[in-house]
């Protein structure tokens, strides 16, 4: 039976990048750490296991907005925090995160209300704070 729920990625950006992310233009990515919030409710080992291939240069389709980041030599996946659920909590999830971090305005939210789903963050402890489980053996899936 296939895991669904809403992940974070937690992403370290080693250096000052600007990069081209499809519609949304030219987005400026300060050295530092963020955290990306998304959900995969058909199949979520998949879903992170095609993150986790995006950032190693092994899958090179870009669908997603996170694709065109995480794809970058200058970006590495530090942790991948997870929630198990069939509900849709992504956004109330994002909500949560922007409490405590700056948005990457209209980053990964073209299909909902949200001001973003990537935030540029100071440490990624305060996710297990907020119920979320990460992932051990990451960057690696278990």
């Amino acid at each position: 039976m296939a895991i669904k729920g809403a992940y974070c990625i937690c992403i370290k950006v080693q250096k000052d990048i600007a990069i081209d992310v499809g519609a949304l233009g030219n987005i400026t990515f300060p050295k530092g750490e963020y955290i990306y919030v998304g959900s995969a409710l058909n199949s979520l080992e998949p879903r992170l296991r095609r993150h986790l291939l995006t950032s190693t240069g092994d899958h090179k389709v870009t669908h997603w907005h996170i694709d065109y980041l995480l794809r970058e030599p200058a970006v590495t996946i530090q942790e991948i925090y997870v929630v198990e659920t069939d509900e849709k909590i992504e956004c109330s999830i994002a909500e949560k995160v922007a409490e405590k971090c700056q948005p990457v305005r209209g980053f990964g939210c073209s299909d909902c209300r949200c001001v973003s789903h990537l935030y540029r963050v100071e440490g990624f402890v305060f996710l297990e704070k907020m119920g979320m489980r990460k992932l051990r053996g990451c960057p690696r899936l278990p």
